[in-house]
C-alpha cells in the first residue's frame, strides 16, 4: 500500500444486462473487468483531469443486500499517479479525482464495443427469453437501447490512507453473498436475514424467504471455475507492480521530503509574478478595494503617477 490517499469507486451494470450475464458469466464479468480498468487508466491519463499513469484493484460482486443479481466492481484507486515520463508522482485534488460523468460514458461506449466484439465472435450465448437475441438484428436494436440511457459510476471524494484501505480488504474482498452474522433463523421451512435498505437511509431490515428461494438467489452468486475476482491494474499489474511500485514509493517520499523542506521556511516572502511596468520590481498588494470603493475614488492625478 502506498502512503498516500486512496478513492473508491463503483462501476455497475445496467438491470437490462444482469440476465444476458446469468447465462455468459465469464464473459460478461471479464468485460466489466477491462472496461472499467481501461476507463479508469483513459480518464486518469486525460491531462484535462489528472494526466497521470494511475494504479488500483478491482474487486468484482455480483449481489445487493437482497442477494438479488447486481454485478459491479468496485475499484480502489491510489489518489494520484505516475506521470507520463515516470520522473514525478501527480497527486489529484483534495476533494475530487475523476468525473463520474465522462467515466460513465467512456464505461458504456467500452462495454457495448467489447459486448458487439463478443457477439460477433460467437462468445455469447442465448436461452430462453434471451433467445430472440441471437439474431443480429434483434441483438444491434438492444445495444441501441442500452446505449440511449446513462450508466451510473459511483465514486467518493478521496479517503484516508493505507489503513483505510486494509479496513476495506478486510471487509469486502473476500465476501460471499452473505455474511453468517446476516443470517437471523431458520424456522418452518423460511430463512430470515438482516438487510440495509439504502433507500430509506441505510435502516436495517428484516427479510423472509422460503428456503429453495433462498437458495436459489445464494446459487446466483457462484461464479465460474477458475474465475479471479480480485485484479489488479496501471502501475499495481502483475507485469509492471514490481518495476514501478518501488518507483512510486521514491517518489512519494521525495514528494514528500518537498513538502516538509518548504514548510520550514515560513519566513520566506512568495515570489510576486505581479511587476511593475514601468521600474520592472514586483508589486505587492497593500490595500483591496470593493467595487463600492472604486466607485467613490476619483482617477489618480498625473503628478503622482508612477514614472
Amino acid at each position: 500500500m502506498l502512503p498516500t490517499r486512496y478513492v473508491h469507486a463503483v462501476f455497475t451494470l445496467p438491470r437490462e444486462l444482469a440476465p444476458l450475464a446469468l447465462q455468459n458469466k465469464r464473459v460478461i464479468y471479464s468485460l466489466l473487468f477491462h472496461a472499467s480498468a481501461a476507463t479508469l487508466q483513459q480518464v486518469a491519463r486525460d491531462p484535462r483531469h489528472l494526466g497521470a499513469e494511475i494504479g488500483f484493484f478491482s474487486v468484482l460482486h455480483t449481489w445487493d443486500q437482497r442477494l438479488q443479481h447486481h454485478p459491479h466492481v468496485h475499484c480502489v484507486i491510489a489518489a494520484g499517479g505516475l506521470a507520463p515520463d515516470h520522473a514525478s508522482w501527480i497527486a489529484s485534488r483534495r476533494s475530487f479525482f475523476l468525473p463520474v460523468k465522462v467515466l460513465g460514458r467512456v464505461f458504456r461506449g467500452k462495454f457495448l464495443a467489447g459486448l458487439k466484439t463478443a457477439f460477433h465472435d460467437g462468445h455469447l450465448h442465448f436461452h430462453g427469453h434471451l433467445a430472440p437475441l441471437a439474431e443480429p438484428r434483434s441483438f444491434a436494436r438492444w445495444l441501441r437501447c442500452l446505449f440511449r440511457h446513462d450508466w451510473v459510476v459511483y465514486s467518493k471524494r478521496p479517503f484516508g490512507g493505507p489503513e483505510h484501505v486494509l479496513r476495506y480488504l478486510g471487509a469486502y474482498t473476500h465476501r460471499v453473498g452473505i455474511s453468517n452474522s446476516r443470517l437471523l433463523a431458520l424456522a418452518d421451512g423460511a430463512v430470515s436475514f438482516r438487510w440495509r435498505d439504502s433507500t430509506h437511509g441505510n435502516s436495517k431490515r428484516v427479510m423472509t424467504l422460503p428456503v429453495d428461494e433462498f437458495l436459489r438467489r445464494f446459487l446466483l452468486h457462484l461464479l465460474p471455475r477458475g474465475f479471479v475476482r480480485i485484479r489488479n491494474f496501471g502501475f499495481l499489474a502483475n507485469r509492471q507492480r514490481a518495476r514501478l511500485l518501488p518507483l512510486c514509493f521514491r517518489l512519494l517520499q521525495s514528494s514528500a521530503d518537498t513538502s516538509v523542506a518548504t514548510a520550514a521556511h515560513p519566513t520566506e516572502r512568495p515570489r510576486s509574478l505581479w511587476n511593475c511596468p514601468a521600474c520592472g520590481a514586483a508589486m505587492h498588494i497593500v490595500e483591496r478595494l470593493s467595487a463600492a470603493q472604486l466607485l467613490l475614488r476619483s482617477p489618480p492625478l498625473p503628478d503622482r503617477c508612477a514614472v
